[in-house]
């Protein structure tokens, strides 16, 4: 009874992440194949679509191999300041899928992706993109994320954010 309510409970609660992550999600739906069962395939990402909405961390990598990337991603794994700050985290991968907040994006996205910032495939880089659509930080190397945390929240429009939300 007990492994039975575990496996549902467990159930619902995959289901209910799902779900979050796709109406929370800042994505545009885009590519899915008419006719096909699954609901969305692959979603299109287009960074001028942020812009006065979200702040973007842009992770570049040849792939989920990469040593780099690899650190960077144990690096943000407390994503609790992401949605506080409105981070949208986006993974573009060469040899691998590429994510926008966990979402699949198409491949034209991400290579897009890389020809506006001159990230070259065999290379990791992150960019930190502000609510404007300026570069705010460029690293070749992991970052600690209480480092771009620090940073966002220094930036003018983030603590007028964080005045105007301490006052609701």
């Amino acid at each position: 009874m007990l492994l039975t309510t575990l496996k549902v409970n467990n159930s619902v609660l995959i289901a209910l992440t799902l779900t979050a992550s796709i109406v929370l999600s800042p994505v545009s739906i885009a590519g899915t194949v008419q006719g096909s069962t699954h609901a969305i395939k692959m979603s299109s990402f287009n960074l001028s679509s942020q812009k006065w909405k979200n702040r973007v961390l842009l992770v570049f990598a040849p792939s989920v191999d990469n040593h780099n990337y690899q650190q960077q991603m144990q690096l943000l794994q407390q994503k609790s300041g992401f949605a506080d700050r409105d981070l949208v985290l986006v993974q573009v991968l060469a040899t691998n899928k590429s994510y926008a907040n966990g979402q699949l994006i198409d491949e034209s996205s991400a290579a897009k992706l890389r020809d506006r910032f001159g990230v070259d495939k065999e290379n990791f880089r992150l960019i930190l993109v502000g609510k404007d659509g300026g570069v705010k930080r460029s690293d070749t190397t992991p970052v600690q994320a209480t480092a771009i945390f620090e940073q966002i929240d220094a930036m003018p429009m983030r603590r007028q954010e964080m005045q105007e939300r301490g006052r609701k």
